[in-house]
């Protein structure tokens, strides 16, 4: 496995493991919250004016206390697994992937054959030849939907499926040129005083790692030009650029190249 899939499977499991821990917490403060209210009889109000007033109410808060956070940890329980599944099934092509350069390939080749596909169709469609459809592979069900007129009464593949399609290549054509110039970088870093500054391919990061806890000025700073800490990695990061460079050292410049902590 790749260290592209590694970090990948990691983020995934991630995931899985904060919905266990969140709905297992949940659980835990419904159980106590049915737990204490079952000491209490069904229907009984508070006892105004009884002596023990104030504690019945504090404990009544409690009880309503845990439910309010059970509710609350089922809820994002349920958004760690759906971010986990999103992650599982995202289809995306991520530029540090290692086999980027030929998934894209793979992607744009299969948008060329559906490109040719949908005008060879149209061509058929407009001197009626069903049979020629049927040569191309499309299936009888296809070649009758081909034939219903859309809401403006044209027929066949409509004129912005083709143009989406091509501009969808013409896309992937340009990432695929990025990708592959960017294809021989290699991880490199440089030190301001006390602070190094990663340009991590492997992790397709800008990285920026201080000595201790910077200032909240330079963490303002960091935040504002996209920068967010990772506890994982113990750095301040965010994707590679050359926009992401530039700041790092700004910053890192201004407040560390004199030894400014």
């Amino acid at each position: 496995m790749s260290t592209f899939e590694e970090r990948r499977q990691r983020r995934i499991d991630r995931l899985h493991n904060a919905a266990q821990r969140t709905q297992s917490s949940a659980e835990s403060h419904m159980a106590t919250a049915d737990r204490m209210s079952s000491v209490i009889p069904f229907g009984q109000p508070i006892q105004a004016g009884h002596y023990s007033e104030g504690t019945d109410r504090r404990y009544r808060e409690r009880i309503h206390r845990h439910m309010e956070k059970g509710f609350e940890e089922l809820s994002d329980a349920k958004d760690y697994e759906r971010r986990a599944q999103a992650a599982e099934n995202n289809t995306a092509i991520f530029s540090d992937d290692p086999n980027a350069a030929e998934k894209l390939e793979d992607k744009i080749a299969r948008l060329e054959r559906r490109q040719a596909m949908m005008i060879a169709a149209n061509k058929l469609v407009r001197k009626d030849d069903r049979a020629g459809l049927a040569e191309l592979g499309f299936p009888d069900t296809v070649i009758s939907k081909l034939f219903i007129p859309d809401f403006c009464g044209r027929i066949g593949y409509p004129d912005y499926a083709i143009k989406n399609n091509g501009a969808n290549i013409r896309r992937l054509k340009e990432r695929l040129v990025t990708v592959q110039a960017h294809a021989e970088d290699t991880t490199k870093e440089n030190t301001i005083g006390d602070v190094r500054i990663v340009d991590n391919v492997e992790e397709n990061r800008l990285q920026v790692f201080f000595p201790g806890k910077p200032s909240d000025a330079v963490r303002s700073e960091l935040k504002s030009h996209g920068f967010r800490w990772s506890p994982y990695n113990g750095c301040w990061q965010r994707n590679r650029s050359n926009d992401a460079a530039y700041w790092a050292n700004q910053i890192v410049t201004k407040y560390y190249s004199e030894g400014e902590s």
